[in-house]
């Protein structure tokens, strides 16, 4: 089975799962503001280390913003990291606004401090301190990383490369020392990004592990989701039977796949995968629904098409053995209701923004077990052909 790949070129994040492939045209967004201008789109899927390592080789140093505690309503959850340059540029986010405004002031001050090493913190409520109508109150710890710590850097560039990774940190010399966690360093990794233990050690978690999507079907729709799933923590195998079916380039966290029997290829799915079908074939189509539920192992089973479309499906699937509650799993038509858009582009975004939703139920729901989230956002109007 021939795989189409293409060589990725470095973009301004550190190159990862979901780097977008040369022929992506997508505008990286910069900040107005004195020596401040964001180092990436990617925020959410920032390789942290890797970045770091890269910014010594370039800049000679560089800190670590990070948001280590947060409590009541803030911008973003607690570990939201980013990472900055001497001269303002940075990458990643810890929620915008007055709080990162600052951050940044106190990174580039301790950069610029004349001893090298340390880190400060800073305690911000966000209402009476910063202005801000979150009203919630929050640690922010800036590091700073010069030629003396590329070992150390390297060592965990290296680990995160690989993926996700859980790190255990310890305070010496003013200084919170790090190292790879080792199997009886903690009993079950943080669900956060950020996490004190009782004996004062700080465990954190860098790096997402993606989602596995199989999208079924090359048409205008599946390319427009292609592109739409570029910068989000989704892994796709993307499917379809005909010859030069897939566009020359693709996103880098797309792998293409020319089967002439593509239902086949749900035996290499893990298990919570998620399953999205919008082939050129309507026979395809219900071949590959009927397979991805009656396989009783997918945390989400799409559908592209209009009620009418689900109607007869649903009856075809009854009349061969299909469960009902086997059915009430199928989503379709695909995507969110609110969007009644029917040009590929529009109904991409819905689906990518179903797909989300589903994502984050599914990790409420407890990471590697099934989830019925899939139900909780079925879709039963709209016209989808």
């Amino acid at each position: 089975m021939p795989r189409t790949r293409c060589n990725a070129k470095h973009c301004a994040a550190e190159p990862g799962p979901f780097q977008v492939r040369e022929f992506v045209t997508v505008p990286v967004p910069q900040r107005t503001a004195p020596r401040c201008a964001r180092d990436t789109l990617y925020e959410m899927t920032m390789a942290v280390w890797p970045t770091i390592e890269r910014f010594l080789a370039e800049h000679g140093s560089a800190a670590l913003v990070t948001l280590a505690e947060s409590r009541g309503s803030s911008p973003r959850e607690a570990g939201a990291r980013m990472v900055v340059r001497p001269d303002g540029g940075f990458s990643g986010t810890i929620g915008g606004g007055a709080l990162e405004w600052i951050a940044l002031a106190e990174a580039q001050s301790l950069l610029a401090a004349p001893e090298p090493g340390g880190m400060r913190r800073l305690d911000k409520a966000l209402g009476p301190d910063l202005g801000q109508c979150c009203g919630g109150r929050v640690a922010v710890t800036v590091e700073r990383f010069d030629a003396r710590d590329r070992e150390a850097v390297a060592v965990l560039a290296a680990a995160e490369r690989i993926g996700p990774l859980v790190t255990i940190g310890t305070m010496a010399t003013g200084r919170l020392r790090r190292r790879p966690a080792g199997p009886n360093d903690v009993t079950q990794p943080p669900r956060g990004l950020y996490a004190r233990l009782p004996d004062g050690r700080i465990v954190e978690r860098f790096g997402t592990r993606p989602t596995s999507l199989f999208l079924f079907g090359a048409g205008h729709v599946g390319r427009a989701l292609s592109l739409a799933l570029a910068p989000l923590p989704f892994a796709v195998t993307w499917i379809d039977p005909r010859p030069g079916a897939f566009p020359q380039h693709i996103p880098a966290n797309v792998t293409c796949v020319n089967e002439r029997e593509p239902v086949r290829l749900l035996d290499r799915a893990p298990d919570g995968a998620f399953v999205a079908v919008m082939t050129h074939s309507h026979a395809l189509d219900l071949e590959l629904v009927t397979a991805a539920l009656t396989a009783r192992r997918f945390t989400y089973m799409g559908l592209i098409g209009s009620v009418t479309k689900r109607a007869r499906f649903v009856s075809t699937m009854r009349r061969i053995g299909v469960t009902d509650d086997l059915l009430d799993a199928l989503v379709c038509p695909i995507g969110l209701t609110e969007i009644k858009d029917k040009a590929p582009a529009a109904i991409a975004a819905s689906i990518a923004a179903q797909l989300l939703v589903v994502r984050d139920s599914a990790a409420q729901a407890g990471a590697g077990e099934h989830s019925e989230a899939g139900t909780s956002v079925k879709r039963r109007g709209g016209s989808h052909a």
